[in-house]
C-alpha cells in the first residue's frame, strides 16, 4: 500500500498537533439542501469492526434527518475508482470510505470532482482542495486495555492477531503492548498478521496456535480471535467495537472508536461551505469523544482493584490532556 510513486516518500504523520498544517485548499461552496447527500464506499462488509463505526455514525446522522445516506460494501480495490466516480457523478456531496489500497486512484478521482467533499481513511496527508483524511487514533484506550491485560494474564504470555502491519494497526498494538508492560514487566507477546481485513476463520486458527503455545490473553484486532479464546476458555481484549455482549465470559475490555465527532464535523463543514482538505485524526482522541474504554461489564470487580485505580487515573489524565500515549507506527514484533 505504501510503496507507489512519490507518495511512498511522504513521511507518515506522527504528531497530531501538526494536523492543522494539513488544512489546506479552498473551501467548497455552501450547500443549500436541508439534507446532505452522503455516500459510503467500503471494501469490506459493514459488519467489519472498523467500517461499522463509520457506518454507525452516518446512520445516526441519517436518523436525525441531517443526511440522505447510501453505501456500497465489499467493493473490490479494482472497482473502487468506478464506484467513487459513480457517486460523484450522481450528485453525492460527501463521500466517505477507506482508500488504503487505492490511494492513487482515489486521489485522482477527487481532483476530477473538486466540488465534491471526500473524507477517506488514509495513511497519507490530506490533498487540496477537497480530500480530507481520517484514521483510528485510538491508541489511548488501547494502552488502557493493555494495562488490564497485563494484570489478567497468569502465564505472562499474550497473543496478538492483526490484519496487516500498517500504521492503523501497528499503533494500537504497540500502545497495547506498552500498557501491558507497565503493569506486568514480565509479559511476553506473540504477534501475527493474517493478511486480510475480514477472514474470521484464518484469525481463529492463528489464535489457536498462540493459545497452544501458552497465551492466556488474546488481543482480538480481527474477528475470529475471540471465538478461539472462547472455545479454549482464555481471555480476550476487544478492539474498535465492544463485543462483550457476544462473549460475556471472554472479552474483558475493549478500546472503542467513535466516528461521530469526525462525521458530524464533516457534515457541518460541507453544509457551511467550509469543507477543505484537513486531517481528521485528532477527532478520534479521547478528549473529544472520538474513543473510549468500554465498561468492564461482566468483568467488573474481576480486575485487581489497584490496577483499575491506575487505569482510571490514566484515563482521566488522557481526557484532560495531561498525558499522551506515544504514537508508534512501527511493526510490532513477537518477544518470544
Amino acid at each position: 500500500m505504501m510503496g507507489w510513486g512519490a507518495w511512498g516518500k511522504v513521511a507518515r504523520r506522527t504528531v497530531l498537533g501538526g494536523a492543522a498544517a494539513l488544512a489546506v485548499g479552498m473551501a467548497l461552496p455552501a450547500m443549500a439542501q436541508t439534507k446532505l447527500k452522503v455516500a459510503g464506499i467500503y471494501t469490506v462488509p459493514i459488519e467489519q469492526q472498523w467500517v461499522s463505526r463509520i457506518h454507525l455514525a452516518l446512520k445516526a446522522a441519517e436518523s436525525r434527518g441531517e443526511v440522505e445516506y447510501v453505501w456500497a460494501e465489499s467493493v473490490a480495490n479494482t472497482d473502487y475508482e468506478r464506484v467513487m466516480r459513480q457517486y460523484a457523478e450522481g450528485g453525492q456531496q460527501l463521500i466517505v470510505g477507506e482508500v488504503f489500497g487505492v490511494e492513487r486512484a482515489a486521489r485522482a478521482v477527487a481532483k476530477d470532482y473538486p466540488k465534491t467533499a471526500f473524507l477517506m481513511g488514509s495513511s497519507f496527508p490530506a490533498q487540496a482542495p477537497n480530500f480530507s483524511v481520517f484514521d483510528n487514533f485510538i491508541q489511548e484506550p488501547a494502552y488502557l486495555t493493555g494495562m488490564i491485560a497485563g494484570a489478567m494474564t497468569k502465564s505472562n504470555v499474550i497473543g496478538m492477531v492483526g490484519g496487516y502491519p500498517i500504521p492503523e494497526v501497528n499503533r494500537l498494538m504497540n500502545a497495547f503492548m506498552e500498557g501491558a508492560k507497565e503493569i506486568n514487566p514480565k509479559v511476553k507477546f506473540m504477534v501475527s498478521f493474517i493478511g486480510s481485513w475480514f477472514d474470521p476463520p484464518k484469525a481463529k486458527e492463528a489464535a489457536f496456535a498462540m493459545i497452544d503455545r501458552g497465551a492466556d490473553v488474546m488481543y482480538a484486532e480481527r474477528f475470529g480471535v475471540s471465538d478461539a479464546a472462547k472455545e479454549r476458555k482464555v481471555l480476550a481484549i476487544g478492539n474498535v467495537i465492544n463485543t462483550q455482549p457476544q462473549y460475556p465470559d471472554t472479552v474483558v475490555a475493549s478500546a472503542l472508536w467513535h466516528m461521530e465527532p469526525s462525521i458530524d464535523r464533516a457534515i457541518a463543514q460541507v453544509k457551511a461551505g467550509s469543507f477543505k482538505a484537513e486531517d481528521y485524526g485528532p477527532y478520534s482522541m479521547m478528549k473529544v469523544g472520538g474513543s473510549s474504554l468500554a465498561p468492564l461489564g461482566t468483568f467488573e470487580g474481576k480486575v485487581p482493584a489497584d490496577v483499575m485505580g491506575k487505569v482510571k487515573q490514566r484515563e482521566q489524565d488522557l481526557r484532560d490532556g495531561k498525558v499522551t500515549v506515544k504514537v508508534n507506527d512501527g511493526e510490532p514484533k513477537s518477544t518470544m
